[in-house]
């Protein structure tokens, strides 16, 4: 797919960086299960509901199962081009399951990630570095938009992925693991792609053929690359 990112983590993250340091046009993103996305000025979490305040003024109120995730922070930015140096295009960011890859660092958590990476086919490491960013391995968390658990799923997609339980670290993991698989059989070895779309959603990545210019998700993109690179990319070079 066309992509203004099309090359490698090493010099992705400065380009990253360089979009991090981009003037933002501070915009709130509700995006909705069905597709559509409303620009909002604020938002609340009230129990199982969203309530959007409009930039116009006024709010409503939705089921917060209708949403399927929240961007903060839209940024405009120019094209930003990546030089490859020296890392191989094909095969240096193989994200399926490796014995010897293990996760990163040494939570309890560890063996489930490993069974679930196991059997999805994912990097151990990879999930566990996605985890840390998204609930710092605190099992219970919610956040101020209404993800839940160790991996943080929507409970849009929570539902889509038959999680009943998301605060329970085995049902949780299991739904998270299952959705990056899907995320990278349709992204391929391209591990920026993989969290940009589970941060800010398939949609989003299409929408700007790759990393969407927002200040949370090119932050969030940056700190797991550089978590995970150096177990997963010595041998690429």
């Amino acid at each position: 797919m066309p992509s203004v990112f099309r090359r490698l983590p090493a010099l992705l993250l400065m380009g990253l960086g360089l979009l991090a340091a981009a003037p933002d046009a501070r915009a709130e993103l509700v995006v909705f299960e069905d597709g559509r996305v409303v620009k909002a000025e604020g938002y609340r979490l009230l129990d199982d509901e969203l309530e959007i305040r409009l930039p116009g003024g006024g709010s409503y109120r939705v089921d917060l199962a209708r949403v399927d995730r929240i961007v903060d922070d839209e940024v405009a930015v120019d094209t930003v081009l990546v030089e490859e140096r020296g890392f191989r295009k094909a095969g240096a960011y193989d994200l399926s399951y490796n014995a010897g890859r293990k996760p990163l660092f040494g939570s309890s958590y560890d063996g489930l990630i490993e069974r679930e990476a196991k059997r999805w086919n994912v990097d151990a490491s990879f999930v566990s570095a996605l985890i840390r960013a998204e609930s710092n391995y605190e099992p219970r968390a919610v956040s101020r938009k209404g993800a839940r658990g160790l991996m943080q799923l929507m409970p849009a997609t929570a539902r889509r992925l038959s999680v009943a339980r998301p605060f329970d670290p085995a049902a949780n993991v299991q739904g998270g693991v299952r959705y990056l698989r899907e995320l990278l059989d349709r992204y391929g070895n391209r591990p920026d792609l993989v969290l940009a779309a589970y941060n800010a959603g398939e949609g989003a990545v299409e929408t700007y053929g790759g990393v969407p210019p927002y200040r949370e998700t090119v932050s969030y993109v940056r700190r797991i690359l550089g978590w995970w690179q150096p177990a997963d990319l010595t041998a690429a070079r």
